[in-house]
């Protein structure tokens, strides 16, 4: 019998309007609260969330140092700059996030480089946190990086073109609040992306060599949630009903990569995002059916109870055939959400393709969670996939 060890945020709420409990559950955190720094995006500010949020803190003599200007998939410099010239001066008992993955991200750096005084650079890789950070509330608006929920945060080494992770168990959060209706203003082309993300995250999660029965359970519902509602969010964006059903996917999701992990699908999209610029989200749909299709004879009857939940396939369907119906509609999804195939649109060549290859065989902590080990010629072919 294996053992398995999971791990996840303190507390949880999930429904439309959560955001307004935002006051009341702060009592959770069990610290006195006097000053917060709100880590959010310029969007919540035309939308009001910044100030309902601040009214909320302000009912309880809470002062708020709001911080709008930490980058989309940020630099480790961005990290760093933000951190020394804004966040650090105020000395908040606390940080709240509210906004994407990037900035749940950011915040949950913020709060273990206040109390740890070793360097964010020395902090990336796996357990090398040394010290607990400061208590965290994150509040996700798109539904799609599970960062709310896991012990990672991304950062994008510009010098080294990728993208890793600092990954800690004092990157847990100690609240969360899933809000529906914060993402109801989401841009169609941050729904397709984010939304793949996240079954990108259960996909791989229930297929990597990690997976077990925690990380199923998790990833099986969440494969279930986002197949019946990503394309009604995309084109029915004021459906609260699809946009719950997302978040809550979305969440499950990152629950279930961190009790599992992801694999080769998200090794390969480090390299596209931190050299070419393509976005994390879209850079795994792009890559998700040619990964999967590369894998099918190494995990077709995992691919196969994914289909099966997903409503794609029967009892009766050969392992083969099931997980082929899987992939036709992932790959139906990316067209269905107008989500790029073309790597050359974002400056990609045929001869950039062995440094690639090279960088994403080297982010090991992915590669060794899939089911099918890949040479450096067979990472090449996928993303040859994508060239014209």
């Amino acid at each position: 019998m294996s053992l398995y060890h999971f791990q996840t945020v303190k507390h949880l709420v999930h429904g439309a309007g959560a955001l307004d409990q935002l006051g009341d559950k702060l009592a959770l955190l069990d610290v006195p609260l006097r000053r917060v720094v709100l880590v959010t995006q310029n969007a919540m500010h035309g939308l009001g969330v910044t100030e309902r949020v601040k009214a909320q803190l302000a009912a309880r003599d809470i002062d708020v140092a709001v911080i709008d200007n930490v980058e989309i998939e940020p630099t480790l410099e961005n990290i760093e700059q933000v951190f020394r010239e804004q966040v650090s001066p105020h000395q908040p008992d606390a940080l709240l996030a509210i906004g994407g993955g990037s900035v749940l991200d950011a915040a949950k750096l913020f709060a273990v480089m206040l109390t740890n005084e070793q360097s964010l650079r020395s902090m990336l890789g796996i357990d090398q946190v040394a010290r607990a950070g400061l208590p965290t509330v994150l509040v996700p608006t798109t539904a799609g990086t599970g960062s709310e929920v896991t012990p990672n945060a991304i950062v994008t080494l510009p010098d080294e073109e990728l993208k890793v992770g600092v990954v800690s168990r004092h990157l847990l959060p100690a609240l969360v609040l899933l809000d529906p209706l914060l993402t109801l203003s989401l841009p169609k082309a941050i729904t397709a992306a984010t939304g793949m993300d996240a079954f990108t995250h259960s996909l791989e999660s229930f297929i990597s060599n990690k997976a077990n029965p925690v990380s199923d359970t998790f990833a099986l519902e969440s494969m279930r949630l986002i197949a019946g509602s990503i394309v009604e969010a995309y084109q029915q964006p004021d459906s609260v009903r699809a946009r719950s059903d997302m978040l809550l996917g979305s969440t499950y999701g990152g629950v279930a990569l961190t009790a599992a992990g992801t694999a080769a699908v998200h090794a390969l999209a480090y390299p596209l995002g931190g050299k070419f610029h393509v976005t994390h989200g879209v850079a795994n749909a792009m890559l998700l059916p040619h990964v999967m299709a590369f894998n099918l004879d190494s995990c077709a009857p995992r691919l196969k109870r994914a289909a099966m939940v997903c409503g794609l396939a029967r009892e009766e369907d050969s392992n083969e055939a099931a997980a082929g119906k899987l992939i036709e509609q992932i790959t139906a999804w990316t067209a269905t959400l107008e989500i790029p195939q073309d790597l050359a649109a974002f400056g990609v060549r045929e001869e950039h393709l062995p440094e690639m290859a090279v960088a994403a065989s080297k982010v090991t902590r992915l590669m060794v969670n899939n089911p099918k080990p890949l040479s450096l010629d067979d990472i090449q072919a996928l993303y040859r996939r994508l060239l014209p």
